[in-house]
């Protein structure tokens, strides 16, 4: 819905209002360059990052509080230059496949450098048409960007619950953290888990609840639908499909391996999931991205339309009559700065190909890699905004977005290009398929995440054009970090399914490692195409009863996305974020009826939930870099550097320690923020 006509002042343009400014940029940097750090290793670990939006206006309003002429729309940019960290991390949902196919060993800094820098700008100037059709032209709610609006609105008119809001994720982030080190030192065991036969078919199961404060934060702010619905997704993953599987590789095996295959339950399991079970999630996934692609062909068309008449507008000589809420970078000047990253684009493709000895293909590759990036990345960039309006960018179809597009450049390839190729050239086109689908990823990300700034900056009279410059800013801030933190990762982790010699703890790393499958699959020919039919019978299912649910009750609701990701990724990445989506519904409905100021109170436990998120990432960099250099400090342990106990302590007592003290500190923490709401 459009904006009412501002006031004469605010209709010109001319603020004397601090917005886009130095000491506001450099903020953001460092939060950036922080949040980043911690979203790159806690989304390799648990597949899952973190909207840092809340979090970084938080902070910002602590320190700008004590400069003279700070304002709201100051704040507002410090917020939008670090909500970067919380998008293009999401990068890790791809590069790692390089690794895992053993065409990269590290991550060059350059190439991976510009893959998220020249990605992520094309991706903020995709927004800007889109800011018309989705943002003001459009009902969807966008609910981080409208918390994140209230936050900076109650920062900059109450300083008593500024100082509660910052206590909040002070408090969070120290808690999650301290707890994390404690794991880190295995006198509390990281997670519960529990393998068991299911019947006497050989059908196995099990659970692994991740003893992870973050990852409860994040069920805090999904909500409970979001959680119930992943529940829904471990129920059918864990509850029928793993069973199913293991039952019939049971059956398959001959007796005395069977009786090997009963010893190690674990592992039994995880073959099935891993090979089958998987694949079933990421039909369901794709196929609800497909969905959402449908429904958005008439607001893009209608927000299309709208930005050139702005366009046409400020060609007349009518640009200063624009309100502030709708300047953004003239259309003019975004097509340029499109067109300039296509030339890194166009170059790193070109070298990619030759130091891939694809050169014989380098016209076709290159000339159609960019119009593919070109075409596909408008599109995904139209499906995650969307997404990011409807549920928040937190919950955006990311990984569906990844499995589409790189199953599309599978296909193109194996069409144009496979014909003749022995192994090694059909493993550098699954390659190239990931370096373009990276790309892609890099523009969708970003875009996903302006739309929720600029709906933010709507709602707090911000300038868009300004904002938009900030997260060109912010991208670049966030490009220049994530390589050498994922060098880290690798040298102290590795990868699941790469190379990794010494390493017994990788990080899982799931997306990359589907998708990297995914595009092995379709250019060896050797994918179980029926598998992702069955996840897609899945996700038809689930739309079904998902429209049923949103046209019969108020709130319930069932994504099929997020169904598919319960699906997909594992348990140990799952659960807890259901139970912290339960317990925060709970906190949610006693501010209600308890609280002075209920929307004050619930913002108060958004915060405590971001707090949780950043304290046990940035933990979580702290330990990689010890498990990194373990034997240049003297660890005589390499992948638990600061271990106090022995392994029959940390695989026994230990796990029964962590749940209880898991459990208490949640319960204390959660009751403290419940009387912190009543006094504020």
């Amino acid at each position: 819905m459009s904006q009412p006509a501002p006031t004469s002042a605010t209709a010109t343009g001319l603020s004397p209002r601090a917005e886009l400014t130095f000491r506001g940029l450099l903020i953001g940097i460092v939060i950036t360059v922080v949040f980043t750090a911690a979203n790159v290793f806690f989304g390799l670990k648990a597949g899952l990052t973190f909207a840092t939006s809340i979090p970084a206006a938080v902070i910002s309003m602590a320190i700008l509080r004590n400069f003279r002429g700070a304002t709201m729309q100051e704040n507002n940019i410090v917020q939008t230059v670090a909500s970067a960290a919380g998008t293009l991390s999401s990068i890790i949902f791809v590069l790692p496949g390089m690794l895992m196919i053993g065409v990269w060993n590290d991550f060059p800094y350059w190439q991976s450098f510009g893959i998220c820098a020249a990605g992520g700008i094309l991706g903020v100037m995709y927004s800007i048409p889109l800011r018309r059709a989705l943002v003001t032209q459009s009902d969807l709610p966008y609910p981080e960007g409208v918390a994140c609006a209230e936050v900076l609105k109650v920062g900059s008119g109450d300083a008593e619950a500024g100082r509660a809001g910052l206590l909040a994720v002070l408090w969070g982030s120290i808690v999650s953290a301290a707890f994390a080190l404690v794991v880190a030192t295995r006198v509390f065991a990281g997670d519960i888990a529990r393998t068991f036969k299911v019947g006497a078919s050989g059908a196995v199961s099990g659970f692994d609840f991740f003893l992870s404060f973050a990852l409860f934060g994040i069920g805090h702010l999904v909500g409970l639908w979001v959680g119930i619905a992943m529940l829904v997704g471990v129920l059918i993953g864990w509850g029928w499909g793993v069973p199913h599987y293991t039952a019939q590789l049971f059956a398959q095996l001959s007796h005395p391996d069977q009786v090997k295959a009963m010893a190690d339950l674990a592992a039994f399991a995880n073959g099935p999931y891993h090979d089958k079970v998987r694949l079933i999630g990421a039909g369901t996934i794709g196929l609800a991205a497909i969905w959402t692609l449908g429904k958005l062909v008439k607001p893009v068309v209608s927000g299309l339309a709208s930005a050139m008449a702005a366009a046409r507008a400020r060609s007349a000589g009518q640009g200063a009559l624009l309100p502030r809420t709708e300047q953004d970078i003239p259309l003019g000047q975004m097509l340029l700065i499109s067109l300039a990253c296509l030339v890194p684009i166009g170059f790193l493709l070109a070298d990619f190909v030759n130091v891939s000895h694809l050169g014989q293909h380098m016209v076709l590759l290159v000339s159609g890699g960019l119009v593919f990036i070109v075409l596909m990345s408008f599109l995904v960039s139209t499906v995650c905004g969307y997404m990011a309006g409807l549920i928040g960018s937190s919950n955006s179809p990311l990984s569906g977005i990844g499995i589409l597009v790189v199953i599309a450049a599978a296909l193109l390839l194996s069409i144009g290009v496979r014909e003749g190729m022995d192994a090694d050239g059909r493993k550098m086109l699954v390659a190239f398929a990931l370096f373009v689908t990276s790309i892609v990823f890099a523009v969708a990300t970003i875009a996903n995440n302006n739309l929720q700034d600029l709906k933010t900056g709507q709602l707090v009279d911000a300038t868009p054009s300004k904002q938009q410059w900030a997260l060109v800013i912010g991208v670049l801030a966030g490009a220049a970090i994530i390589p050498p933190i994922l060098d880290l990762l690798n040298t102290a982790f590795g990868f699941a399914g790469a190379a990794a010699p010494g390493q017994n703890n990788p990080l899982p790393a799931p997306q990359a490692g589907l998708i990297s499958t995914l595009a092995s699959g379709v250019i060896q020919n050797n994918i179980d195409w029926s598998l992702i039919g069955i996840g897609a019978g899945i996700g038809v299912a689930m739309i079904v009863v998902d429209e049923l649910l949103r046209k019969t009750t108020k709130s319930a609701h069932l994504s099929p996305l997020a169904v598919g990701l319960g699906i997909y990724l594992p348990t140990q990445s799952t659960l807890m974020v259901v139970i912290g989506a339960v317990v925060g519904w709970w906190f949610d409905t006693r501010a209600e009826r308890k609280a002075k100021n209920p929307e004050a109170a619930k913002q108060l436990g958004v915060l405590l939930a971001s707090g949780m998120i950043v304290g046990e990432g940035l933990i979580g960099i702290v330990v990689a870099t010890l498990v990194a250099f373990s034997d240049k400090l003297g660890f005589s342990n390499h992948d638990f550097p600061l271990s106090l106990v022995s392994d029959g302590f940390a695989g026994g007592p230990a796990v029964w320690i962590g749940g209880a003290a898991f459990g208490l500190v949640m319960a204390l923490l959660y009751g403290w923020l419940l009387r912190l709401s009543r006094r504020s």
